[in-house]
C-alpha cells in the first residue's frame, strides 16, 4: 500500500497563505489553531560600500503542517492511545481518546498538534481523509493557486524532491517525517547566516 506525503516546493511559493486559510475554513478551526502554518523565513541586511549603501536582504515562506511521520513522537508519549499510525501513512488521532494533556504538542518538533480549548483535546491535520477517499485532494493542496503543494506516495515525491531539511525545520532524523520538499535558493542561506522566522506569533507560537 502507498505511505502518503506533502511534497512542497518552496522555491514557488509566494506565501499567500490560501493553503492556510483554506484548511482552517474546511475544518471549522477556531481561533487561534492552524493545522497548517505559513511562516515567513529572512535574513540579512545592509553594509556599506563605499560612498553607497547596499543590501543582501533575502526571504522565502515555507507551508508547514503534520508530517504524518514514520515515527511520530505523538504516538509515543500519548498516555491515553489516541494516535495511531495507519498503512497508508497518516497519522491519526481519536479525540473520543483523547485527554487534553499536551504531551504530543510538547514533544512534537513541528508543532503539528494543538489544543481546541473549547473542546478540551488536542487536535491536528488528518490529510483531509474524508477528500482523499472520494479521490479528492487535501483542501490546502486544492487552494494553492501555484500548485506549490501536493499530496502522493513519498517515495515518488522523495525521487523528484529534496529531504525535509529546510531551514527552520528540524533535523528530520527526530521523526522520519513524510514530507519531501524542493528547496527555496535562499534556503543554504539561510542556514548559514541564521534566518529568522518572522511571523512565528502568526503561525501560532
Amino acid at each position: 500500500m502507498r505511505r502518503l506525503g506533502f511534497g512542497v516546493d518552496t522555491s514557488s511559493c509566494t506565501g499567500c497563505k490560501a493553503c492556510q486559510t483554506a484548511c482552517k475554513n474546511r475544518h471549522h478551526l477556531p481561533v487561534g489553531v492552524l493545522w497548517r502554518r505559513v511562516y515567513e523565513i529572512s535574513g540579512g541586511g545592509w553594509r556599506r560600500d563605499g560612498e553607497a549603501w547596499r543590501h543582501d536582504v533575502w526571504a522565502y515562506s515555507l507551508s508547514v503542517s503534520c508530517n504524518h511521520c514514520e515515527e511520530p513522537i505523538c504516538l509515543e508519549v500519548c498516555p491515553a492511545s489516541a494516535y495511531t499510525k495507519r498503512e497508508n501513512g497518516i497519522v491519526a488521532h481519536d479525540p473520543e481518546r483523547c485527554l487534553g494533556c499536551g504531551n504530543c504538542a510538547w514533544a512534537c518538533p513541528y508543532g503539528a498538534p494543538q489544543l481546541d480549548v473549547a473542546r478540551g483535546v488536542m487536535t491536528k491535520c488528518n490529510l483531509c481523509e474524508e477528500e482523499l477517499a472520494v479521490g479528492r485532494p487535501p483542501a490546502c493542496v486544492a487552494a494553492c493557486p501555484l500548485r506549490v503543494l501536493e499530496v502522493g506516495d513519498r517515495e515518488e515525491l522523495a525521487a523528484r524532491l529534496g529531504p525535509p531539511d529546510v531551514a527552520p525545520l528540524p533535523d528530520p532524523e527526530l521523526t522520519v517525517p513524510s514530507l519531501r520538499l524542493r528547496a527555496h535558493r535562499n534556503a543554504d542561506r539561510a542556514r548559514a547566516t541564521g534566518g529568522r522566522v518572522r511571523n512565528r506569533e502568526e503561525g501560532g507560537e
